[in-house]
């Protein structure tokens, strides 16, 4: 949710941190700060986007080898300078910047009040660090032991940074439920909420586990636990490069995202279809290839996009491996008390591999019996270290807000997933097997066909850019990919938007159709598009204004609307994978002709670590 940086070392702390905040803002952008010691803890924080902070700060001393910086997506309190991050304590010995939900800040606060302590700001954070600096105080402690005694008490999510004034070299840092990875330099360390603002500097890392603390200093990173008991760090190397984070020409990360599909997917089969050997070899899928084709049923926890890719793989593996499975929300799943037995497989889907809902929802599960199978982007990611086995989908970073080419290798590893299952459990044919391995490896070189010629999506989001609802209509597995069109233009444009089965839509739906409704159909041909074509007459019967994303050659359709984007043929199973390409690109173009900031859509953050 929230975006941590911070730097200690030989060089100047500030444009470290400032360049960090600029590469996770992606994460918050309600507001943003730093601190930095110079002589005394000097902590600086505007509302707004981070560029409004460093033009504020033009002029500033801000001469420091050590800073803690702080970009917000705002939970306790609106966004405004006072919220913001850092915050410091009353007596002006520590600043901390915080990344999480403090479930009982309520009490704490309480408490400290009592004692005469009072409060400029909403959040939880002010809080916290108060209440770490009243233990500071009271117990004649080190800040070390004052931190590992406060977060006994504390119930919630945390990841936490404090500057210390009385070790001005010295940052101590702890976390539970929230990511943090420490970068290693020569004398000198850098912290941050992702690798993308210690890439430039570092390829060392260390990814910091739940219930850790870290003390660290330009030549020295010790970790303990809540214990005191000390932890060997464990180091590892980086697979990112800069240019991955950067946004090489593209106005917009979100456009250069959906612009890299073709190769964000090739790199997903890659090393693992074979097609001479008509196989597919995914090491975290043949370890636990008996528990899979196995299960009892298999359930999919995720949230959002990933949700929407758990419904087409929900279809895939059904059909393909004869397995019962249920999608869950994780944000449901983990508060009604599922029944969850041994044989149970559980998929957890998730970009961050941080997601709060779900981390909770599989830990629970997993406790339970079942087998957790994580399909992740993020290497090192919670959800990655406490699954059993899993599968990255190898997207590399993304930045938009909005999830394009995750979604999408999502549906790629799903898919191959599925086969996998199938091939082992012999519940298709080797033909329909060695039929798929081929469409899945012809999936990069059809994406990059509908990206060649844009045309028609650009003239369709000028025409539409001005309406205030979408409805958006599919059958089988083109349900889940009309869910996630809608998704998109809600996100990016600000307009209301519904995906609905089509058939669905004559039992409500259709009573919002008229002649101002644009009603976009995912269309493409599959076994339903008899079906289909009736639906959209039904439609045009009724002057809705019709949108259709048809199979290239597709005649049936061409005489019932002049608002079409044309994909290539694919096997429905596969389709899903190319037919979202074109919402992604019209909800883009739509929100650029109302003038919003794509990449950091309102109220928006790019990995939900809260409830």
């Amino acid at each position: 949710m929230c975006g941590i940086v911070a730097y200690v070392g030989q060089r100047e702390a500030y444009p470290v941190v400032l360049k960090g905040l600029k590469r996770l803002e992606y994460r918050g952008y309600d507001s943003s700060g730093v601190a930095i010691i110079n002589e005394n803890i000097e902590i600086y924080k505007k509302k707004g986007k981070v560029a409004e902070l460093e033009d504020s700060l033009i002029g500033k001393n801000l001469h420091s080898t050590i800073g803690i910086g702080h970009t917000r997506w705002a939970t306790h309190g609106e966004p405004n300078d006072i919220n913001a991050h850092p915050h410091l304590s009353k007596s002006g010995s520590i600043a901390m910047i915080h990344n999480g939900i403090i479930e009982n800040y309520a009490s704490l606060k309480q408490e400290l009040l009592s004692k005469g302590y009072i409060f400029k700001s909403e959040t939880d954070t002010e809080v916290l660090v108060n209440f770490i600096d009243d233990i500071l105080i009271n117990n004649n402690c080190s800040l070390e032991e004052a931190v590992r005694v406060a977060l006994k008490r504390v119930v919630g999510a945390y990841v936490i940074v404090l500057l210390d004034k009385n070790n001005p070299d010295t940052l101590i840092a702890a976390r539970k439920g929230s990511p943090l990875v420490i970068g290693i330099g020569k004398n000198e360390h850098f912290l941050a909420s992702d690798a993308s603002p210690i890439i430039e500097y570092t390829k060392e890392v260390v990814y910091i586990n739940d219930y850790e603390l870290a003390i660290i200093k330009s030549d020295e990173l010790i970790l303990k636990n809540l214990g005191n008991e000390n932890i060997t760090p464990f180091v590892q190397q980086l697979d990112l490069e800069l240019s991955a984070i950067e946004k090489g020409g593209f106005d917009h990360f979100m456009l250069k995202e959906i612009y890299e599909q073709p190769k964000t997917i090739f790199d997903c089969l890659r090393g693992r279809l074979d097609i001479t050997l008509e196989d597919i070899i995914m090491g975290g899928v043949q370890s636990h290839i008996e528990s899979l084709k196995n299960a009892n049923r298999i359930i999919i926890i995720a949230c959002g996009t990933s949700w929407h890719a758990g419904l087409v793989a929900e279809y895939i593996i059904e059909e393909l491996c004869r397995i019962p499975v249920e999608v869950e929300y994780a944000s449901e799943f983990r508060y009604r008390n599922p029944i969850v037995n041994k044989g149970d497989v559980i998929f957890a889907i998730s970009q961050s591999g941080e997601t709060a809902d779900t981390l909770v929802a599989i830990e629970r599960a997993k406790e339970q019996g079942a087998i957790i199978f994580g399909v992740l982007n993020v290497v090192g990611s919670s959800i990655a270290r406490i699954s059993h086995a899993g599968a990255y989908t190898h997207a590399g970073p993304e930045i938009g807000v909005a999830s394009t080419k995750a979604f999408t290798a999502q549906l790629v590893v799903l898919t191959m997933i599925a086969l996998k299952i199938a091939k082992e459990k012999k519940s298709i044919s080797n033909e329909r097997f060695v039929h798929l391995l081929n469409e899945l490896n012809a999936v990069p070189s059809k994406v990059e066909k509908i990206l060649s010629d844009i045309s028609d999506i650009k003239k369709i989001a000028a025409k539409t850019a001005n309406a205030s609802s979408f409805l958006y209509l599919g059958r089988g597995y083109n349900f889940p990919v009309a869910l996630e069109g809608a998704l998109k233009l809600k996100e990016i444009s600000y307009i209301h938007a519904e995906g609905y089965p089509a058939a669905e839509m004559k039992h409500g739906p259709i009573a919002l159709v008229d002649e101002n409704l644009p009603v976009i159909f995912v269309a493409t041909m599959d076994s339903y598009h008899e079906k289909v074509v009736s639906n959209i007459q039904e439609i045009k019967a009724r002057k809705g204004k019709l949108i259709a994303v048809v199979t290239e050659g597709d005649q049936s359709i061409l005489t019932l609307t002049e608002d079409i984007i044309q994909v290539p043929a694919a096997d429905e199973i596969i389709a899903p994978i190319l037919n979202v390409i074109p919402l992604q690109l019209l909800s883009y173009y739509i929100g650029i002709s109302r003038g919003i900031d794509v990449d950091r859509p309102r109220n928006l953050a790019k990995s939900v670590t809260v409830e």
